[in-house]
């Protein structure tokens, strides 16, 4: 293998890790936005005398 085609296998490597890291995400992830409270608050039992 030449110097030039490892030079270029390396540098195109590279090069596609940073077009991954800092391009636009990919996550497909649903929108389920802020999820309300319907539960009572946690209220400590009466303690034993």
């Amino acid at each position: 293998m030449s110097i030039s085609k490892l030079l270029s296998n390396i540098s195109q490597y590279i090069s596609e890790a940073v077009a991954r890291i800092f391009g636009p995400s990919d996550d497909e992830y649903p929108a389920t936005g802020v999820q309300p409270f319907e539960c009572e608050t946690y209220q400590e039992a009466p303690k034993a005398e």
